[in-house]
């Protein structure tokens, strides 16, 4: 049985603010041995559940967080930005299942530091006119290779959200959210219990099925009209509204890839305080 884990950052234990995760601060090499923890908590019980290979793929910011010499040694550590899947990646390489470690909740919903991709310029994101995380995004990428996602964890919002697109998975609340930046934590002796044992159980649905293409339709909304204009330059996406772009895509692996484009390009027109 082969499993892939998606890390992100901003759901892992203890992460309640930006220097949290941001690579560089003294917070950030804190929290770098807690998020390399609770990965290992998860191998641990993906393993004993019977998992015989386990791919870890960063997911966060520089991609380039967890700490590889604590890593538990039955897994490998896909580490690196630029992949063609991002936060996906190995989702097509023949996994029997996918778990979403440390995620969070979309853009303009309630929970510790949520967005979608962009960290603020982002205020929603819908999935073929349903509101849509990270979580929702890339569930569907998994589908679409016949692949379950057997475990989500992150704050309680993120584990509400995940009850949506992701039913019958695993759920591990490791923080309650107070506010964007305010979270009641579990101490991570606590959250690994908890990881390790939701890991374990969720073995039991590692499944692989031969997947289905569809076509989806991707709409992004900006926190500034000048956004919506940078991203509209890219083929096939079209300014449905001042602050707001849309894009059809045959699959959800090119409507992943279109989306990595257009959140790259606006991240590019940001400029300053101003945005």
């Amino acid at each position: 049985m082969r499993i892939m884990i998606s890390a992100d950052m901003e759901g892992a234990t203890g992460v309640t603010w930006t220097d949290d995760v941001v690579p560089g601060t003294e917070q950030w090499q804190r929290f770098r041995r807690l998020f390399t923890g609770d990965v290992n908590a998860v191998i641990r019980g993906l393993c004993d559940g019977g998992a015989s290979d386990v791919l870890v793929n960063e997911a966060h910011s520089s991609q380039r967080n967890l700490l590889l010499e604590d890593l538990d040694e039955r897994a490998r550590m896909l580490t690196g930005r630029h992949k063609p899947l991002s936060m996906m990646q190995g989702i097509d390489s023949g996994v029997d299942g996918v778990v979403f470690l440390g995620y969070h909740a979309g853009a303009g919903a309630d929970g510790v530091l949520s967005h979608t991709y962009l960290e603020n310029q982002i205020t929603g994101v819908w999935l073929d006119g349903v509101p849509a995380s990270e979580g929702r995004l890339n569930a569907a990428l998994a589908a679409e290779h016949g692949v379950p996602v057997l475990l989500v964890s992150g704050d309680d919002k993120t584990c509400e959200d995940a009850a949506g697109y992701a039913p019958g998975a695993e759920l591990v609340a490791v923080k309650e959210c107070v506010s964007r930046y305010a979270a009641i934590c579990l101490p991570p002796s606590r959250t690994a219990e908890m990881l390790s044992a939701a890991a374990r159980a969720s073995m039991d649905r590692a499944v692989r099925t031969p997947g289905t293409a569809a076509a989806h339709r991707i709409e992004v909304e900006f926190d500034a009209s000048h956004l919506a204009q940078a991203a509209a330059v890219v083929p096939t996406v079209e300014q449905t509204g001042v602050r707001r772009v849309g894009f059809d895509a045959a699959t959800m692996t090119e409507a992943m890839k279109a989306f990595k484009v257009v959140t790259a390009i606006a991240a590019g027109a940001v400029q300053g305080k101003y945005g």
